[in-house]
């Protein structure tokens, strides 16, 4: 099995011999050792190449060729969709008019992802699931859509060079996992000047104490390899210890009482998010050490590296509503999706954005019954916090009943929902639902009809005349400063 999927690798060779050592497929061989060779040059980045030192050309030249390097490593001739993907939304850009040219980006980019996810599932190798080209892709279509859709909210001081636009889709530092990023601060890194941190005042001291404009990472950077550490020991230790498939197994499911299966769901599931959090925290802490991703200083004054952050570790598990784990995970892509379909989409924006959640994660079909399960729990969940929840703040008691209660049903649905995402296929899908009776999809939908939740617009408009005083007091306030005057 292990040498079939190595043939299978399109990149170098180069690590074939670690890979038959270690009994791990080439391409994800070739994966991190790629990640780990970005960690260290990022620092030679940051600390020969820091703006103060280099031109804005020199380092976007530097980042993309070295970020062009690595992907042909990982993935040979695959690595030229990178380029043509860009290439052609730069094409498009450049020829519409701003009006419509994050519409037109956004179906070019995702229906070039799309080509090539499905030629990849069906065409090559349905079951191969690995370190493929379509994932880099996945963030590189973000990317696209995120700098058209900047421009069009007029965010974008100017359209970007060629240049520019190479660097922001194809730096070393995300070209292989990312995360995505806004083009307005990966452009300040490069040049050297804070975008959302431009009032040095209140950035540069804070109580009472000073500080650098330019804080380093080093620590913070220490702290996330630390994490990624721990993560990959217990991925490694765990993860076939609690197959996920056993939720499917015939004996599995004739055997173990309901109990059980559920608490063995949660289990299998949960040795699976160790892989994410290695994967996600190492290209954080990649990003860091070139000293992107600063987000100005917290209360106590200490610097805050989580500007471009994927996930938070403990909020993801310690989660008590669907929508706080949601809000936690995969972070950068959650702030992608609310911004191009959730807060544009004028009906059922719900919905939308799974659907195209869905679409963006790929063809397999596990991917849209996990994201059709999403639509239906988040809406049920909505319904019992809007109408469940206060009757459970009226003391800290009912509230940690609430809590314990929320964390525990939060964790099975994430699981259930889940599950099809990691099996891939209908057919063990279905099974493993047909094993639950549907309960949970069945339990959802009569919430989400008996409980009632007001239409999205229909809350804005409300929240809409609470806010008109306040604007219509300072407008007074202003026609009264202008006749005094």
């Amino acid at each position: 099995m292990a040498t079939e999927t190595i043939s299978a690798c399109t990149g170098s060779d180069l690590l074939q011999p670690i890979s038959e050592i270690t009994n791990l497929p080439l391409d994800q061989v070739n994966f991190v050792v790629c990640q780990l060779c970005a960690l260290l040059t990022a620092v030679w980045f940051r600390l020969y190449l820091h703006p103060s030192k280099t031109s804005p050309f020199v380092r976007h030249v530097v980042a993309t060729l070295l970020g062009i390097y690595f992907a042909l490593f990982c993935f040979g001739w695959y690595a030229l969709h990178f380029l043509l993907q860009s290439g052609i939304t730069y094409g498009i850009m450049i020829l519409t008019g701003v009006e419509h040219m994050h519409k037109y980006c956004l179906v070019v980019a995702l229906g070039y992802l799309s080509f090539c996810q499905i030629t990849r599932v069906y065409v090559f190798d349905y079951g191969m699931y690995s370190a493929d080209f379509t994932g880099p892709m996945m963030v590189i279509t973000q990317k696209i859509t995120s700098v058209a859709f900047e421009i069009h909210d007029g965010e974008c001081v100017r359209m970007p060079s060629l240049l520019e636009y190479f660097s922001y889709n194809c730096n070393f530092m995300g070209i292989l996992a990312g995360p995505t990023c806004s083009y307005n601060d990966y452009i300040a890194f490069i040049e050297g000047t804070p975008y959302r941190h431009r009032d040095l005042e209140n950035k540069g001291k804070v109580n009472g104490k000073s500080r650098l404009n330019d804080p380093s990472p080093n620590t913070e950077v220490i702290r996330k390899l630390a994490t990624c550490f721990i993560s990959l020991l217990v991925f490694l230790s765990v993860c076939k210890v609690c197959p996920v498939e056993r939720n499917v197994d015939d004996d599995f499911i004739a055997t173990t009482p309901f109990y059980a299966q559920v608490v063995y769901l949660y289990l299998s599931m949960l040795t699976t998010r160790p892989k994410y959090y290695f994967v996600w925290t190492l290209a954080d802490a990649i990003n860091n050490a070139a000293g992107f991703g600063f987000n100005g200083y917290d209360s106590n004054g200490l610097p805050q590296w989580d500007l471009i952050s994927n996930l938070r570790i403990m909020n993801i598990e310690l989660a008590t509503s669907f929508k706080v784990f949601l809000d936690n995970w995969n972070i950068q892509t959650a702030h992608w999706l609310k911004r191009v379909c959730y807060e544009r989409c004028p009906y059922n924006p719900t919905a939308a954005t799974f659907l195209l959640s869905a679409m963006w994660h790929g063809a397999y079909p596990g991917y849209y019954l996990t994201f059709l399960t999403g639509i239906v729990i988040t809406l049920a969940a909505r319904a019992v916090r809007h109408n469940v929840r206060p009757y459970f703040m009226g003391s800290p008691t009912l509230k940690f009943v609430y809590d314990v209660i929320t964390w525990a049903a939060t964790q099975i649905a994430i699981c259930y929902t889940v599950i099809p995402f990691v099996l891939l296929s209908v057919g063990p899908s279905l099974k493993f639902y047909r094993s639950w009776y549907f309960c949970i999809h069945i339990g959802c939908i009569l919430l989400a009809i008996v409980l009632p939740v007001k239409p999205r617009h229909l809350r804005l408009k409300e929240q809409q005349p609470a806010i008109q005083p306040s604007l219509e007091s300072t407008d007074s306030n202003s026609n009264q400063k202008q006749k005094a005057t």
